[in-house]
């Protein structure tokens, strides 16, 4: 690894070597993906990386390639100690509202990383880094909330990257059932050519009432 990547990855984990240096090892970072779309679910993940990792290249996931991201998710798939994934369909982001879907979703990935850390009898994560969000149940969990956390905390990034490339996998393989939309490329997000689409064709089951309503 070249020094400057590895001074970046060293700034990147600021937030977990200062919770290290207290005797804090499991750091359960989280990020969702899909908030803003007009289509499909959002997902967010939980991801609890081993004190010592320093996986090249991770970053916002915003910020890096699809093919270099799908490559990064393995990685942290496979050295993570424990993670987690809570997807929220759009029926029931239209029904509770996003930031709710995003907070139910938070929870249910927390669950499925604590669960995985029970199956290596590892107690529950000692601390939560988590993008933004506020008023979270992390079932007493102590919590930090980060702005633009998933550029400054490794472990966020982490989650970002695998909530982003989890949620694309699933827009790709919507695509083919609804190719009309062009899911595939845009993943739901509103850009031009989805909105025309929405207006030619009609919505289909994936989009999201309370989010189209403009353009129908």
């Amino acid at each position: 690894m070249k020094e400057k990547e590895l001074e970046r990855l060293t700034n990147l984990k600021k937030e977990e070597t200062e919770f290290y240096k207290k005797g804090i090892k499991l750091i359960a970072g989280i990020d969702e993906a899909g908030r803003g779309p007009l289509a499909g679910p959002v997902v967010v993940a939980c991801c609890i990386m081993p004190e010592n990792s320093m996986i090249e290249g991770v970053n916002d996931s915003k910020k890096i390639a699809e093919k270099k991201r799908e490559k990064l998710y393995d990685e942290i798939t496979n050295e993570a100690i424990s993670y987690g994934v809570g997807i929220i369909n759009q029926t029931e982001i239209d029904e509770i509202n996003i930031l709710q879907a995003t907070k139910k979703g938070l929870t249910i990935a927390i669950k499925e990383a604590e669960e995985k850390l029970k199956q290596k009898n590892l107690e529950k994560p000692e601390v939560i880094l988590v993008d933004a969000l506020t008023k979270i149940n992390t079932d007493g969990i102590p919590y930090k909330s980060i702005i633009h956390g998933d550029a400054i905390s490794y472990s966020i990034a982490c989650a970002s990257i695998i909530a982003k490339v989890t949620r694309d996998r699933m827009m790709r393989q919507w695509d083919e059932v609804y190719p009309q939309y062009g899911f595939g490329a845009h993943k739901g997000y509103g850009t031009a050519k989805h909105i025309q689409a929405i207006k030619e064709y009609g919505p289909c089951p994936l989009h999201r009432k309370t989010f189209i309503t403009h353009f129908i």
